[in-house]
């Protein structure tokens, strides 16, 4: 739901952003600033600062950074909506009512959430009864504690048509709603049970909401494991199972560990590794990833032995090294023995040697450059063509600071002279053998005159991120067509826009109150002691600092006009034509200014 800007403007200031974060972490004065350990990730020194003059804080670890809205949704994982009508409760402000469709929308989550609820209820006292005699046996095999079943909610569903639908009625539960998160589904005759005869498992939110379910078929049904798809409050390759549980255990060591089964992962569990969540059965994915990030800064990948695992590992590595690995968490990958899974691997060896493979698990970039290795060795390339082609497979995979130390790595996996691989990269290179200029001018490299992004653009936002009223006296002066990023271009436009109505930096704030990315950007920008724009004490040097840029500007068109008269005057000169007086006095004028 969009609120009110005046209203986001009126909590912002009635809430003390220092006081708040102050409850959930101890700070420390540090000149204007405050300081303390992150509460979003793992650190020893003190890298988060909050400005409470300027309404806002910032991580220079993790890059977390917003407002006192921003700070409530990621500490209690609320979404928008949610924190701001926390905030408002807490400084007495009273909202206005939703409108009619959003309140539907959630509506229909929270009846979606209760239809869930009640279906596992159902399911574990289904498990517990006569009917799951043969759930619990299967259970008991895999060895399963019973500890473990109810710490994870197992249930059965019998195998009947119209059990839960009868269950659901009972607790006034719509079935509309039901069929809508995949418990029940209409027919001919109404309703009936999407789940029979199978072993359920739910999964949860990280605030324990149950959320899907996950069904193993206990005889020779098809599928073996039929799961929730896409509703209104699960969206499939957008989760992680267990991670409600895990994100407890991670707190000491910031380590996850990633298999693709739900059953794997109960096993592990028990197994002693809490920090244990699945993919449930999809192929993983970013959005998996970014969840993962948020809690852990070392993820093991861990894998089926099989062909199909080592597939599904390749994929995963991709998506972590991108999603995960930038960031500076640690990436490694745990290869199982062949036919092996982590439940049967646990349960034939043990947690001892379980925690032999994590500690024996290579880096993810070490996997992939292996991988490559071996499709190398496979080949039939001459020495030459081997050295180029493991070059250029060192250039795309490993980080620059890092080449040469993967150089020294992979000439000795293919048993060839380092130094021949250093050498290929200029032989890899086609432009070392262009033919040189027979000129006796040194190479040069033209820049157009202009202002550059992180002089000009960045100092101006940052100016105005302090003092946005200036935004409405320098808006026409400085135009947002002078801004060649376009995001520094957005955020211009839009302080201009509404600088009116702007008093202070919570109110810039404001106005990118839903866009996690542009607040990260202007706390950023707004950061004191990092940013490369220079800081003005008082609303006078800002102005000054302004007019500079409008003079720089104002100087660059101009030298961009004279560019334009001069190729003008030439070209009619060598045409034989006449050069007017008005265009010969405008050329003389710029001449003379330019030269003062």
């Amino acid at each position: 739901m969009r609120y009110d800007q005046g209203v986001l403007r009126e909590i912002r200031a009635r809430v003390d952003i220092a006081a708040l974060i102050g409850s959930y972490v101890p700070l420390k004065k540090r000149g204007n600033d405050l300081v303390g350990l992150c509460p979003f990730h793992a650190e020893k020194t003190p890298s988060f600062h909050v400005h409470p003059d300027r309404g806002f804080f910032k991580c220079f670890g993790c890059g977390a950074g917003g407002d006192a809205i921003t700070f409530v949704q990621k500490s209690e994982n609320l979404d928008f909506a949610e924190a701001v009508r926390a905030l408002a409760s807490k400084a007495g402000i009273e909202l206005q009512p939703e409108n009619p469709r959003a309140a539907r929308v959630r509506s229909e989550r929270e009846a979606m959430y209760e239809s869930n609820r009640v279906a596992a209820a159902y399911f574990a006292r289904m498990l517990a009864g006569e009917l799951g005699a043969r759930a619990r046996a299967y259970c008991s095999r895999r060895g399963f504690s019973n500890e473990t079943l109810e710490r994870f909610g197992f249930g059965y569903a019998p195998d009947s048509w119209s059990g839960l639908v009868t269950e659901l009625q009972s607790n006034g539960i719509d079935l509309t709603i039901a069929a809508k998160a995949g418990l029940v589904k209409a027919g001919q005759r109404g309703y009936y049970d999407f789940y029979r005869n199978r072993l359920m498992v739910p999964t949860y939110s990280t605030t324990g909401e149950v959320i899907a379910f996950g069904g193993r078929a206990l005889g020779d049904g098809e599928p073996k494991y039929l799961n929730t798809s896409t509703t209104p409050v699960y969206t499939k390759g957008h989760h992680l199972f267990a991670l409600n549980l895990a994100r407890k255990a991670v707190q000491n060591d910031r380590t996850l560990i990633v298999v693709e089964g739900y059953l794997d992962c109960i096993a592990l569990h028990q197994a002693g590794f809490q920090n244990a969540v699945a993919a449930l059965g999809t192929s993983f994915t970013a959005e998996q990833a970014a969840e993962l990030r948020k809690y852990a800064e070392y993820v093991f990948l861990c894998f089926d032995g099989d062909a199909a695992g080592s597939a599904a590992a390749t994929k995963a590595i991709d998506v972590a090294s991108k999603e995960i690995e930038h960031t500076g968490s640690s990436v490694r990958i745990v290869l199982l023995p062949p036919g092996d899974d982590p439940d049967s691997f646990i349960r034939g060896k043990g947690s001892a040697a379980f925690q032999t493979l994590l500690d024996e698990a290579k880096l993810a970039l070490e996997f992939r450059i292996d991988a490559e290795i071996d499709r190398l060795r496979a080949g039939f390339e001459s020495p030459s063509r081997l050295n180029q082609r493991a070059e250029s497979l060192i250039r795309r995979l490993a980080p620059r600071e890092e080449w040469d130390r993967w150089r020294v790595y992979v000439a000795g996996r293919l048993q060839v002279n380092v130094d021949d691989l250093r050498n290929s990269r200029f032989l890899a290179d086609s432009a070392n053998f262009a033919p040189h200029s027979k000129t006796a001018f040194a190479p040069s490299r033209h820049v157009a005159a202009s202002v550059e992004p992180l002089s000009f653009e960045r100092e101006v936002l940052s100016i105005l991120l302090e003092e946005p009223a200036l935004g409405k006296e320098y808006g026409e002066r400085i135009g947002a067509a002078r801004f060649r990023n376009e995001v520094y271009r957005r955020v211009y436009e839009r302080i201009v826009e509404a600088a009116g109505m702007l008093n202070s930096t919570a109110d810039v704030f404001g106005l990118f109150a839903e866009d996690q990315g542009m607040l990260d950007l202007l706390a950023e920008i707004g950061r004191r002691d990092r940013s490369s724009a220079v800081r003005y004490g008082d609303t006078e040097e800002r102005r000054a600092h302004l007019q500079r840029v409008v003079e720089r500007l104002q100087l660059e068109d101009e030298r961009r006009r004279y560019r334009e008269l001069s190729d003008l005057i030439d070209e009619r000169l060598a045409d034989g034509k006449m050069v007017s007086e008005e265009l010969r006095g405008e050329f003389e004028a710029l001449v003379a200014k330019l030269k003062r």
